[in-house]
């Protein structure tokens, strides 16, 4: 038998350098028959989808993540320290914070401001920054100005409050220059740090909290397309 984790049962089916995740399981799902060949079922532990296959050739997994910090970071580290992962990129909607991003625009997210707790583990005597992989950052911008596609990039929040009972929160970290918020990138970017390995988020702005703007369903399924589009291709670099 191969290796596993009790959250990662692969089997005989390998899992590439190269991972995206998405939050919802059945969105891994999607991904993979819609933009992958060959694709190979390499999980279903607690229905958290995972799959292989390839991109022009080139090995690429997917892997539904969950929901927040605590869950996006105990799958990457087993992808990274169990199967040798290198590079996870996150993919998934955010919420913008500054009224001049418009719905469908692409945010990558430079660093990951956080309120979670999950940064104390480290220790670190002062107040770590974490960050995304800048090689994987430009090879992103650089594809998408060559195809017109708004892209913002700098700094995003992780946050481990989906409703927040401060009603102000979300206004003081947009007067910082945030500009989006979504659940799970620091924990990310926390855990490649630490394991020396590349790490990016990219988000789709689904909703202005600032404007009061909002997508459909049907227009974030559009929208998503444009967004893995730039993904998958990080996995030829």
């Amino acid at each position: 038998m191969g290796k596993q984790t009790p959250h990662i049962n692969p089997g005989d089916v390998d899992i590439a350098p190269t991972v995206l995740l998405p939050g919802d399981p059945l969105r891994a799902k999607f991904i993979a028959e819609t933009y992958l060949d060959d694709v190979v079922q390499f999980n279903a532990v607690r229905n958290m989808l995972g799959f292989t296959g390839t991109f022009e050739g080139t090995p690429v997994s997917v892997m539904g993540s969950g929901m927040g910090i605590p869950s996006i970071s105990l799958y990457a580290w087993e992808l990274i320290h169990v199967f040798g992962a290198t590079k996870l990129v996150r993919v998934g909607s955010c919420g913008a914070l500054q009224e001049d991003l418009d719905l469908y625009d692409v945010v990558l997210a430079q660093s990951a401001s956080t309120d979670s707790n999950f940064l104390a583990q480290y220790n670190i005597p002062g107040t770590y920054a974490p960050t995304g992989s800048f090689r994987l950052i430009e090879d992103v911008r650089d594809r998408a100005r060559a195809q017109d596609i708004p892209t913002h990039v700098g700094n995003i929040l992780s946050s481990d409050v989906f409703y927040n009972d401060d009603a102000t929160a979300n206004d003081r970290w947009a007067r910082m220059g945030v500009l989006a918020v979504e659940m799970e990138s620091a924990g990310l970017y926390a855990t490649a740090a630490r394991a020396g390995v590349e790490a990016l988020g990219i988000f789709t702005v689904s909703d202005n909290i600032a404007t009061g703007a909002k997508t459909t369903a049907a227009e974030r399924e559009t929208a998503f397309t444009t967004m893995m589009e730039l993904a998958l291709p990080l996995a030829k670099i």
